[in-house]
């Protein structure tokens, strides 16, 4: 680490994650240990179903409250950098900077459609059937959770109320770091992974003209972002007068380009020092290694050194995480969110609820003990031997690409026993699981090496899923000594900025830090590759009944 004035105090460093339904921060110092958290919830709209709305307001208050909880515990000389990284939906303003309504309501305050929403599903289809060249580079086919999509449906709905009102396009992690600095540069990790933005080439004219969006060419990209910066890079000057008021933090500290927030989780665990641990990624290339973060969604972060297309799977995207790096992202809809909807949904829900609130444990730590109960003599996962779960509830992002894949469940009976309960919330993380592993096999096809999985996120917290996941992949998963992985990120892009270290690997090596390692069970490999054999039929039935239900 270089030196410093302040060389025998400790350095702090402040990560704000903007999630799905909070916002978090941190105060992490030097050594990667966090020293202070607070959350505080969001608003989410949902008007119809697909429909899901934010307000960028609402957010960047929640932001402040939480910086000045979290800042108030050191001493604020001390906090050295700022860093952000958020969930990638998509903020509008006006010319002015004000909120432009991206509903029928005509609600101004509610401008934010968040990365979940999937109105956009017409205006992906017609993107995807145009083929073009942008689309290898997101797997070959454009989700419905990407911007091109929700622009043009903004164009092609809300003109009046929105489309011609709009000055600035933003991905929520580039609106936070324009807050804190009032500089328009974009992250090339955003514009790139959601954008169709080429880190080499710029944008593509013909692919805005093709798709009907060729307002943005008109205007060179200036709604959009036409100044990028890589992630850890500082933003302008520094914190604004108005924001560090806001925030509660000195002006002029450094803030970073943002990250998406499942990247900002990368960032926290992948870089790791793994030494005497006996990993098969032990003196291996980072290439080896894939970071999983799984909290509302879940999503899996492979990194090499040459480009890779792998077929339904994002990417590959040039210094999207880590620079110098190439980077594929698969992931899954929903699976924190599955997890509750199978759980929250079965009618022995309330007695789960009173069973786990007498016991004074979370309602899945008892879930977990209760199937400990009730498997008897056999492996616990052998419980769902007559049960299968296929999770694209929310449809497949990866490696099928398919938003109109639904869920489906095999093996259901009559009963709706606690312990029935029990064994479809277990089917449930299989299924997910499962989904994971057709993930990395893809990958592994196309060309990555992956060896072992790191996992962060809110799902990391549930022993049961990490062990699923370990049993399942056949890998060794290593956890974050610090669970909010995520936090850590953010705030490794702002120590970055700072200049406290002399690159962004040598920070995420310093302050990524690794807890435990869970080991998969080799004697039930066998179980599970059968369970991933009727994983596969599972998809392939739905798309037959389809086919069926859908000739002539």
């Amino acid at each position: 680490m270089m030196q410093n004035k302040t060389q025998e105090a400790i350095s702090y460093y402040m990560g704000i994650d903007v999630g799905t339904a909070s916002v978090r921060a941190a105060v992490i110092d030097q050594f990667g240990a966090v020293v202070a958290q607070a959350e505080e919830p969001v608003q989410i709209w949902e008007p119809v179903p697909d429909h899901y709305e934010q307000s960028s307001d609402n957010i960047w208050a929640a932001c402040c409250k939480v910086a000045k909880k979290v800042g108030q515990k050191v001493d604020g000389r001390h906090i050295r950098g700022l860093g952000f990284d958020a969930t990638c939906s998509l903020v509008v303003l006006d010319k002015q900077f004000h909120p432009l309504p991206v509903n029928y309501e005509g609600e101004s305050h509610r401008n934010v459609i968040m990365w979940m929403d999937h109105r956009a599903s017409r205006q992906v289809d017609r993107i995807n059937r145009t083929k073009h060249s942008v689309l290898s580079f997101v797997g070959g086919v454009m989700s419905v959770e990407m911007h091109p999509p929700k622009l043009l449906w903004l164009k092609e709905n809300l003109r009046e109320s929105c489309w011609d009102k709009a000055g600035h396009f933003f991905d929520l992690p580039d609106f936070l770091s324009w807050k804190a600095t009032g500089v328009l540069t974009r992250s090339l990790c955003t514009l790139v992974c959601k954008w169709t933005y080429s880190s080499s080439q710029g944008w593509d004219d013909s692919f805005w003209e093709l798709i009907g969006l060729e307002d943005f060419v008109m205007e060179n990209y200036t709604k959009i972002g036409n100044q990028v910066l890589s992630p850890g890079a500082p933003v302008g000057n520094g914190l604004t007068a108005d924001a560090a008021k806001d925030l509660g933090l000195p002006e002029g500290i450094a803030v970073a380009a943002s990250l998406i927030d499942a990247h900002a989780g990368g960032l926290g665990v992948i870089g790791a020092d793994v030494k005497g641990h006996n990993l098969p990624c032990e003196n291996q290339p980072i290439t080896s290694r894939l970071a999983l973060i799984c909290g509302t969604s879940s999503c899996h972060m492979g990194i090499s050194e040459n480009p890779i297309y792998v077929p339904g799977v994002w990417g590959p995207y040039c210094s999207a995480m880590v620079p110098g790096f190439w980077l594929n992202e698969g992931g899954q809809s929903a699976t924190g969110k599955l997890i509750e909807h199978v759980v929250y949904g079965h009618a022995a829900y309330p007695e789960l609820q009173s069973k786990a609130r007498a016991s004074g444990q979370s309602i899945y730590t008892y879930l977990n003990s209760h199937l400990d109960q009730i498997k008897k003599s056999l492996p616990l996962g052998f419980l769902t031997v007559d049960l299968h779960v296929w999770p694209d509830f929310h449809g497949n992002r990866s490696p099928l690409a398919d938003l109109t894949l639904k869920g489906m469940v095999v093996g259901l009976t009559l009963s709706h026993s606690l312990d029935d309960l029990a064994v479809y919330y277990l089917a449930t993380i299989q299924g997910i699981a499962l989904g994971t592993r057709h993930i990395l096999e893809t990958m592994q096809a196309a060309g990555h090496r992956i060896s072992t999985l790191f996992l962060c996120g809110g799902l990391s917290k549930n022993s049961l899923f990490v062990q699923m996941h370990a049993d399942i992949t056949g890998m060794p998963v290593v956890l974050s000594r610090e669970v909010e992985s995520v936090l850590v990120g953010a705030a490794i892009l702002g120590a970055c900025a700072s200049g406290d270290f002399a690159s962004l690997q040598e920070t995420m090596n310093r302050m990524g830090r690794i807890g435990n390692v869970v080991w998969p069970s080799q004697q039930d490999r066998r179980f599970y590759d059968k369970k991933y054999r009727v994983f596969l039929k599972l998809a392939e039935h739905q798309r037959e009944y389809k086919a069926i239900m859908h000739s002539s």
